[in-house]
């Protein structure tokens, strides 16, 4: 496949905001190949880019759309995708960040995204997995799992920003409230958001599992969000505490946080442990391809009620072998098809 974007477009400020394919072919001088496999797990091998447009299979807008809205450059991003539009060249956009923001359709366009509503979306908006590092292989040194035996009641872990405070959930809402009605009078294009605070949404949920007799629970709650860490040294230690959490653990709460998504769900599924994902109509990435619900406790978020019944009848059609073989495969999952090149390919 023969890949073309822009060049003219890539702002180096702004590199976050670059198309995750991009990144690791867009680094400074000296870097080299075997950098690029060991950050990416890509090689220059595994894609090839044109200079010209018309030769490509697949175009791409160099930068998120959130970058062109931001420096009020849209028009030089609709003017590329009238141009690949008028070449039939199919073309791929990322949205990023934790809202979504009006992007104007394309019949030839994948918008791919992290956040958003997917029974609000039309079916070219496409999930996109939330790239993160191996945390086994960072926090470790290994990239083998830590195998955990099955037992008759099994441990749920969360370590994260959960909290009761009431006066905070009510003041989140009312922002979420105001800026979903900033939207409607057109005074932006971010997309309206659910009325809810996650923080405190996260503490129902887990007081819900605590009170549930089956499980053992090993949670951690946070104040703040990273446990209000501000030094190196400090977010070194929560981010220790987080992984350790989840490695001590045979499932774990993901449940969205400002956006609508979670990349706790990555951290888990990398960890070799199993999510307990609950869906806010979430987006999620190669739903065609992925039977999700077999790597997952799958609990909507109108179940969260019965979400320690949901989680004991998952846990037990499984045993010892398939426990462990489960563990296994979402460490696969993530590996093969949740990274760059996995999902890309």
């Amino acid at each position: 496949m023969k890949l073309f974007y822009p060049k003219s477009h890539y702002n180096k400020s702004y590199r976050g905001h670059t198309f995750p394919l991009l990144k690791p072919f867009l680094k400074g001088k000296g870097f080299t190949d075997q950098e690029r496999i060991a950050m990416y797990g890509l090689s220059e091998e595994d894609l090839v880019f044109v200079d010209t447009m018309e030769t490509s299979d697949v175009a791409i807008l160099t930068m998120s759309w959130n970058y062109y809205v931001t420096t009020k450059q849209q028009a030089n991003a609709i003017q590329f995708l009238k141009e690949t539009q008028g070449l039939n060249i199919p073309t791929w956009v990322v949205l990023l960040d934790d809202v979504g923001l009006d992007f104007p359709g394309f019949p030839h366009v994948k918008l791919f995204r992290q956040s958003g509503y997917n029974s609000k979306t039309p079916d070219w908006h496409v999930g996109l997995p939330v790239f993160i590092s191996d945390p086994l292989k960072e926090q470790y040194d290994t990239t083998a799992i830590f195998e955990r035996p099955y037992t008759e009641n099994p441990t749920v872990g969360f370590c994260g920003y959960a909290t009761s405070d009431v006066v905070l959930a009510l003041k989140t809402k009312f922002k979420v409230g105001l800026k979903n009605l900033a939207y409607y009078l057109k005074l932006h294009s971010q997309e309206p958001e659910m009325l809810l605070a996650a923080a405190q949404w996260r503490y129902k949920i887990l007081k819900r599992l605590e009170a549930y007799s089956a499980i053992r629970t090993n949670f951690i709650y946070r104040e703040k969000y990273r446990a209000g860490s501000q030094s190196v040294a400090e977010r070194a230690v929560a981010t220790k505490d987080f992984f350790d959490n989840i490695n001590a653990s045979d499932y774990v709460v993901c449940v969205r946080g400002t956006g609508n998504f979670s990349v706790r769900l990555y951290e888990t599924l990398a960890m070799g442990r199993i999510p307990i994902f609950v869906n806010t109509d979430c987006i999620l990435p190669l739903e065609d391809e992925i039977d999700w619900k077999q790597h997952v406790v799958w609990v909507e978020a109108h179940e969260i009620d019965k979400i320690g019944n949901i989680l004991s009848a998952f846990h037990k059609k499984l045993d010892q072998e398939k426990f462990i073989a489960l563990q296994h495969a979402n460490r696969c999952l993530w590996n093969d098809r949740l990274r760059l090149k996995g999902t890309f390919r």
